[in-house]
């Protein structure tokens, strides 16, 4: 078996071949395996790929006998010779063992079966296929298919170091050599769990427990798109607002402004938001596949108010604020009123205590108190104070886009409580800062007012004071409104003078009296409010239309409505509720 190489392996990788033979250890064997001190040649030139047969006789030495690559293999002993373990052939195109299909073994050494085993041994193909060519395989030198090059040049070192990294299944490699083989293997181990351990979340998510669903309750502000959030804190957006599809959104009939219990998910890794998994309640009633069908509040009948909120408490008749309005500026359910006032004028104190005799005298009217460009310390002085309205704020720190947000979802929650027939205040502290958010988000219509006011501006305040209304069908919606004058600001006297007569009521407060210490600084003339005889019986209306002419005439001796507003603060400390002072009005003889 090691006899002389067969002639013309020395030149049948051309003219200029260099062959490097080293021994990889073992000898070859009577069975075609390698024993110690096994040569193997670790490279041949690329020389022309000549096709001449396999069994031609060589005079070549003993030193080639059996590890010549780039010619013939005598007696089938091919395999052998290049395999350095277990008769594998880790070279050339000798990697499949004896899967050269044209040249084929002289010796005829298994016949057919060359193309299903790697060699003698018994060692298969298939296994080869596993441990060689998937793994770096000679996938070139291996499978050559042209029996003119026997030895498979054309991979040259590829071929080698390729052929090393095959200790497939039934391979028992040389551990030395199967390290160096491992290199190019590991590195696409590594690629492959790379690539598997971006998916790994993905399945983990899939495979592992899911987590427990969280019970959540908030507002729904839906977007133009159909879909939506659930704001969990208040009015403003977090990152705990659970996402509302298009389908739940139009499956439940949601609208902007609704309120919603329900369970959502954690948010996923590729999500900004948890998402909202089951509706369990709409508006404090049930939540169905077909709800009720309801009004749209644009379709309602408005009226003037003709349901007074009182703002009188018996319990306080110190609070002069309260009294003072119930006669000179009375309040009705769905009135659209403005709170005029200058800096400085008392009008934090009013509005503080509206809503509190609100909150007293009429449980059953859902009071939301809106503060926008506001400034911190401000909007916790107001949620202390109330008792169980709402406050919804957002500081003057923060963009404008983010005031007209909580502005718009305000009243849409409003609307959406009148649709089911409930009585709505809402307080707005202030429309002049509003109408400034939105004149600054405005787009560049091109053509500005006098202030540098868009055109445009100011259309999206007043759809939200214009909103108030004492509706036919049931339901009531009351905005409370604050304005700036006297700011030396052009346009905020542009923006009043806007919303001057879109209101029905009126409350100015005075500077002067301010700067004298005469609160509440009620300027007693220049209050009032529309249609008041809808809020007042007959009698009662009589005992006003006197008091005013009194307080006008005071006005007109003094030169100041000071005077009036210091008599009526006296003269109602002396009385414990309004009903009797005016029928101690009612006592006294008309003057011409």
């Amino acid at each position: 078996m090691g006899g002389a190489a067969p002639d013309g392996a020395s030149d049948a990788g051309g003219a200029g071949t260099a062959k490097e033979t080293t021994t990889v250890g073992g000898s070859t064997g009577p069975d075609g395996s390698v024993g110690q001190g096994q040569p193997v040649v670790r490279g041949g030139g690329r020389g022309s790929n000549t096709s001449r047969p396999a069994a031609e006789p060589s005079t070549g030495g003993p030193d080639r006998a059996s590890v010549d690559r780039q010619g013939g293999r005598p007696d089938g002993q091919n395999r052998p010779s290049g395999n350095s373990v277990g008769g594998q052939n880790r070279q050339g195109g000798d990697t499949r063992g004896n899967q050269n299909r044209q040249g084929g073994d002289p010796d005829g050494d298994q016949g057919a079966q060359n193309r299903q085993r790697a060699d003698q041994g018994g060692d298969r193909s298939g296994q080869n296929r596993q441990g060689g060519n998937q793994q770096g395989g000679n996938q070139q030198g291996g499978q050559n298919r042209q029996g003119g090059d026997p030895g498979g040049d054309q991979t040259g070192d590829q071929d080698r170091q390729a052929g090393q990294d095959d200790a497939g299944p039934g391979n028992q490699a040389d551990p030395q050599v199967q390290s160096q083989g491992d290199e190019e293997t590991g590195n696409r181990r590594r690629r492959r769990r790379g690539r598997d351990r971006d998916r790994r979340p993905e399945q983990g998510d899939d495979q592992g427990p899911l987590p427990e669903p969280v019970a959540v309750e908030g507002v729904v502000d839906l977007r133009d798109e159909g879909y939506g959030f659930l704001r969990i804190a208040g009015y403003l957006p977090s990152r705990d607002d659970a996402y509302i599809s298009v389908k739940q959104a139009r499956q439940f009939g949601l609208r902007k402004g609704d309120t919603l219990k329900g369970r959502s998910r954690p948010a996923n890794r590729n999500e900004k938001n948890p998402a909202l998994l089951q509706i369990d309640g709409v508006n404090g009633g049930p939540a169905s596949g077909d709800q009720p069908a309801r009004p749209d509040f644009d379709d309602l009948t408005p009226l003037f108010p003709d349901s007074p909120l009182r703002l009188e408490q018996p319990e306080f008749p110190e609070n002069m604020t309260a009294r003072i309005i119930d006669l000179l500026a009375p309040i009705g359910k769905g009135q659209r009123g403005l709170i005029v006032s200058p800096p400085k004028a008392g009008k934090t104190t009013v509005m503080k205590q509206i809503v509190r005799a609100v909150e007293r005298n009429h449980p059953e009217v859902h009071l939301i108190v809106l503060l926008v460009d506001e400034r911190p310390e401000e909007v916790t002085d107001m949620k202390r104070w109330l008792i169980n309205g709402e406050v919804a704020a957002s500081t003057f720190d923060r963009p404008t886009e983010e005031h007209i947000a909580v502005a718009e979802l305000v009243i849409e929650r409003a609307k959406r409580l009148v649709e089911s027939g409930k009585d709505v205040v809402v307080v707005l502290d202030g429309i002049t800062r509003l109408a400034r958010a939105y004149n600054l988000s405005a787009p560049n219509g091109g053509r500005t007012m006098a202030g540098g006011i868009d055109t445009g501006a100011l259309y999206p305040p007043k759809k939200f004071f214009g909103a108030a209304r004492n509706v036919e069908e049931g339901g009531s919606l009351t905005i409370l409104a604050t304005a700036l004058v006297e700011t030396n600001t052009r346009m905020d006297e542009v923006i009043f003078e806007e919303f001057k007569g879109t209101g029905n009521m009126e409350l100015k407060l005075d500077r002067r009296l301010a700067d004298r210490r005469i609160f509440p600084a009620i300027d007693v003339d220049a209050s009032s409010t529309r249609h008041e005889e809808l809020l007042y019986d007959r009698k009662q209306l009589q005992q006003i239309y006197r008091l005013r002419r009194v307080l006008s005439g005071l006005k007109v001796d003094g030169g100041s409505s000071g005077a009036g507003l210091e008599m009526l603060t006296d003269r109602l400390k002396t009385f414990k509720t309004n009903a009797a002072f005016l029928d101690e009005i009612a006592k006294t003889p008309s003057q011409g």
